[in-house]
């Protein structure tokens, strides 16, 4: 197992389901190894360690949780950015959304996507979901070498601030 200190990064605008998402993660022993941001901007200042985020110590998550819709800039702007980046790419992100609407698959995966999971309105399912996921991407993935260190990046999202 990683043992990074914020092996996750959950960017989910909803309080109630980035709640849901941490009781579901810390049943799994990631309690205290999940850091949440609230919206797509936020999310890019953590990686780049921007704004509140520029004295972030520790390397990169070994994965992150991504809503699509979300305020200031989406999941898919997020994506592409994190994706597009050579500091960023190998992290793995993993699509969590509500929405199952075909379009959206397809643009997330067109985006780089390495999973895409429509949460489970059950509980016990979305229990059995955020299992399976923790199993594979932070048990059993063998994640990409991090690089030496990220430096700071303005994208062309500055804008939307």
């Amino acid at each position: 197992m990683n043992t990074n200190a914020d092996a996750i990064l959950l960017v989910e605008d909803n309080p109630d389901d980035a709640e849901l998402t941490k009781l579901a993660l810390a049943r799994h022993g990631l309690d205290g190894r999940v850091t949440h941001v609230s919206d797509g901007m936020q999310a890019l200042d953590y990686l780049y360690r921007r704004e509140a985020f520029s004295n972030r110590t520790g390397g990169n998550p070994v994965l992150i949780l991504l809503d699509l819709k979300m305020p200031l800039l989406d999941g898919i702007g997020v994506l592409r950015e994190i994706k597009g980046s050579d500091q960023l790419s190998n992290i793995p992100v993993v699509v969590l959304t509500s929405s199952t609407e075909p379009s959206d698959l397809q643009r997330a995966y067109d985006a780089g996507t390495n999973a895409y999971i429509a949460k489970p309105t059950e509980f016990a399912q979305f229990l059995s979901a955020m299992k399976h996921v923790c199993e594979f991407w932070i048990n059993i993935n063998q994640p990409a070498p991090q690089a030496a260190t990220v430096t700071p990046r303005h994208s062309g999202f500055a804008d939307l601030n």
